[in-house]
């Protein structure tokens, strides 16, 4: 496993931005790198800082295409294909999440470090026949902070920024994750409230 995983390591730098979006890819459909991406791009951006914003967009562009493939194969084959790949309860503890909170249970999993079970909630928006506009913009929107905040750990502290992820990754990702449904909650009292102060139309 670890000469795969060096392997892995090898092939994507060897690559630069191509190596993010295989390994993005892989990661967020048939395979499992727990992490490894993350430090990937800590690690180009450490050596490449003016690429920063590639980077990370490539990476997000892997993680998209990959989620979207097994989220196709969910809305396409159904309740049964979705069934086979998960244990009894987790669809209909999935798709209650979408229910309640919507994107927002789509968005923080993405965020979220293992064993965070992302690829259950994409699955899930595939069963819960979330728009496929919705869901990419829903993945980019979460892996694009992700990738991007780790982009400009990597700016400003560079090897330490490395290290950061190897020994705190878990504690990096969920401080993402709490940002992002701080905003979120924001974003939606700010829309409720304007909907609450605009006047009802005239006769």
């Amino acid at each position: 496993m670890r000469d795969f995983i060096s392997w892995i390591y090898t092939f994507a730098l060897s690559l630069g931005g191509p190596g993010l979006f295989t390994v993005a890819f892989l990661d967020s459909s048939f395979v499992s790198l727990p992490q490894i991406n993350d430090i990937l791009v800590v690690l180009m951006v450490t050596e490449s800082k003016s690429l920063m914003l590639y980077y990370a967009f490539m990476a997000t562009a892997g993680s998209v295409v990959g989620c979207y493939v097994i989220y196709y194969l969910a809305n396409k084959g159904g309740e049964a294909f979705v069934r086979k790949r998960l244990r009894p309860g987790h669809v209909e503890r999935s798709l209650a999440l979408y229910r309640r909170h919507g994107l927002l249970a789509l968005m923080v999993p993405a965020l979220l470090p293992p064993p965070a079970p992302f690829k259950l909630f994409v699955l899930a928006a595939g069963l819960a026949n979330v728009r496929p506009l919705q869901f990419v913009l829903a993945i980019a929107a979460a892996r694009g902070l992700r990738y991007v905040a780790l982009g400009v750990l990597a700016i400003y502290y560079g090897d330490a920024a490395l290290e950061l992820m190897r020994t705190h990754g878990r504690t990096v990702a969920i401080v993402l994750a709490a940002i992002l449904v701080a905003v979120g909650v924001l974003l939606w009292l700010k829309t409720r409230n304007s909907t609450v102060e605009s006047p009802e139309p005239r006769a």
